[in-house]
C-alpha cells in the first residue's frame, strides 16, 4: 500500500516535470530513476519506523504485566520468596520496571519496630528499633546490572551500617549469569530466599542456623558465583557455583577485606521446581573451607545441607537441615554438628486472608570435640501469627519457648520463654 502510493506520487512527479521543462527525454528518465531510488530510501525509513511500533507494545505490556500482577495479589499476601537461590529476583523486578535508559537507579526500603519481654537473666523488657534495609538496584546495559542492600543498625551507643549486599551480574542467558560481590552464602533455601527486611518472611526472626550474626553457616560470601537453569524439562533443575574468601577472623563474617589464608573457600547448590508441582522445592547444598582461628590453628570445614519446602497457596511448609563437620589439620581430630528448622503456617480464608498462624521448631546439637564453635545447643518452638494490615506492612507476634544447654554441660540448662512483637513493612 505504501509502495503504490509512493509510485503514483513519484509518476505525478515526473509528469509535473515533463510539462514545465524542456530538458530532453533522458533528462526525465534520469529524474524518474533518482525519484524511484528516494523512494527506496523512504520505505527502508518506513520499514524501521514500523518495527519500532511493533515492538513499542510489546516492552509496554511486559511492564503493564508486573503492574498488574502487583495489584492482582490479595490484599494482605505475603511477598512470595521468588525463584530461590536466585540472589536478585527481587532486584530484576524492579529492573523490568525501570526505564529503558543507562544506569536508572531504582530504591526500595524495609524497616521494622520490634518489642520483647522475656524471662531470661540479665534481660529487660523493652522496645527495639530494628533494620532499616535499603535495596539498590540500576541496570547497566541490557545484560549487566549492580544490586546493592545497606542495613542501619541501633546500638546503645549510636548507629552501624552494613553493606550486606554489593553486586555486579552478567546475564549472558537462562542457562549461565555470573555476578561478583558480596552476596548471601547459597546454603539451603531461607538465607537465598529471604534477605534482609523482616517483612519478607512469615516470622519475627529467622532460624537460628542461618541467624544474621550467628556461626553455624556462613551467612555472606565474597567473591563470584554463576547461576542459571539447567535444561531438564518439567523438572525445573537450577544451579549455583561460587568462590570466594571464606570465613574471617571473626567466624560470624566473611573476608570482606581480604582471605586470613590461602585457601579459596568453595560452595555449590542444586535445586529443583517441579512444573508441575508449583511452589515445590527441593535441594541440596555443599560448602568447602579451611578456617584459619585466632590461636593459628586451622579446621577443614565441609557443610552440607538440603531442604525441602512449599510456599505457594495457602499453607506454607519449610524445612531445612545442615551438617557442619569440622576436621583440625594438625590432629584430624573432627566434630560434627547438626541443626533443621522446621516450619509450618497457614493463612487463614476469613478477614480477605490477612491472617496467617503459624508455628516454627528449631533444633541444633553441637558436640564436646566441637573447637570451631562456642556450644550452640538449642531446642525452640515458636508459636505466632502474622496480620498484615496491608499489603506491604504487617504486624505479628510470637510466643518463643527455648532450652539452651549453656555450659555444655547435661546438669545446666537454660529455659527461656517470651513475648516477642513486631511491625514490619516495605516502601
Amino acid at each position: 500500500m505504501h509502495r503504490r502510493v509512493l509510485v503514483m506520487v513519484v509518476m505525478f512527479l515526473a509528469a509535473g516535470s515533463a510539462r514545465g521543462q524542456s530538458s530532453p527525454p533522458t533528462d526525465q528518465t534520469e529524474q524518474v530513476k533518482a525519484l524511484l531510488e528516494r523512494v527506496e530510501q523512504l520505505e527502508k525509513r518506513l520499514a524501521e519506523v514500523e518495527a519500532k511500533q511493533a515492538a513499542s507494545p510489546v516492552t509496554s505490556a511486559a511492564i503493564s504485566n508486573v503492574s498488574t500482577r502487583q495489584k492482582s495479589e490479595p490484599q494482605g499476601a505475603t511477598a512470595p520468596p521468588g525463584p530461590a537461590h536466585d540472589h536478585m529476583a527481587q532486584e530484576q523486578a524492579v529492573a523490568q520496571q525501570a526505564e529503558i535508559h543507562y544506569p536508572s537507579l531504582q530504591f526500595r526500603g524495609f524497616a521494622d519496630m520490634d518489642f520483647s519481654a522475656t524471662d531470661e537473666k540479665g534481660t529487660t523488657s523493652g522496645f527495639k528499633l530494628g533494620q532499616l534495609v535499603l535495596h539498590l538496584a540500576s541496570p547497566l546495559s541490557r545484560k549487566i546490572s549492580y544490586f546493592g542492600e545497606m542495613t542501619f543498625n541501633a546500638h546503645a551507643d549510636g548507629y552501624t551500617v552494613e553493606v550486606e549486599r554489593s553486586i555486579i551480574r552478567y546475564d549472558y542467558n537462562d542457562y549461565f549469569k555470573l555476578s561478583f560481590g558480596r552476596y548471601h552464602t547459597p546454603i539451603g533455601y531461607w538465607n537465598t530466599a529471604f534477605h534482609h527486611g523482616a517483612w519478607l518472611q512469615t516470622t519475627i526472626d529467622r532460624p537460628e542456623i542461618v541467624k544474621f550474626g550467628g556461626t553455624f553457616t556462613p551467612v555472606h560470601f565474597v567473591g563470584f558465583l554463576a547461576e542459571g537453569n539447567i535444561p531438564s524439562g518439567g523438572a525445573g533443575l537450577s544451579y549455583n557455583v561460587g568462590v570466594g574468601n571464606g570465613r574471617g577472623d571473626i567466624i560470624s563474617r566473611p573476608g570482606d577485606a581480604g582471605d586470613i589464608n590461602n585457601n579459596r573457600a568453595w560452595v555449590a547448590n542444586i535445586f529443583a521446581r517441579p512444573v508441575k508441582l508449583y511452589g515445590l522445592q527441593l535441594g541440596a547444598s555443599v560448602y568447602r573451607d579451611k578456617i584459619t582461628l585466632m590461636n593459628g590453628k586451622d579446621y577443614r570445614e565441609w557443610i552440607t545441607s538440603a531442604h525441602l519446602v512449599w510456599t505457594r497457596g495457602d499453607p506454607e511448609f519449610l524445612t531445612e537441615f545442615a551438617n557442619v563437620n569440622h576436621r583440625q589439620v594438625l590432629t584430624n581430630r573432627t566434630s560434627n554438628s547438626q541443626g533443621f528448622y522446621t516450619q509450618l503456617g497457614y493463612r487463614l480464608p476469613w478477614f480477605e486472608k490477612t491472617l496467617k498462624p503459624y508455628y516454627r521448631f528449631e533444633y541444633i546439637h553441637t558436640p564436646k570435640s566441637e573447637a570451631v564453635f562456642t556450644n550452640l545447643d538449642l531446642v525452640e518452638s515458636i508459636a505466632g501469627l502474622r496480620y498484615d494490615i496491608s499489603s506491604y506492612a504487617a504486624f505479628k507476634g510470637e510466643y518463643r519457648h527455648a532450652s539452651r544447654n549453656v555450659l555444655q554441660t547435661p546438669t545446666f540448662n537454660g529455659i527461656v520463654s517470651g513475648l516477642f512483637l513486631q511491625t514490619s513493612f516495605t516502601f
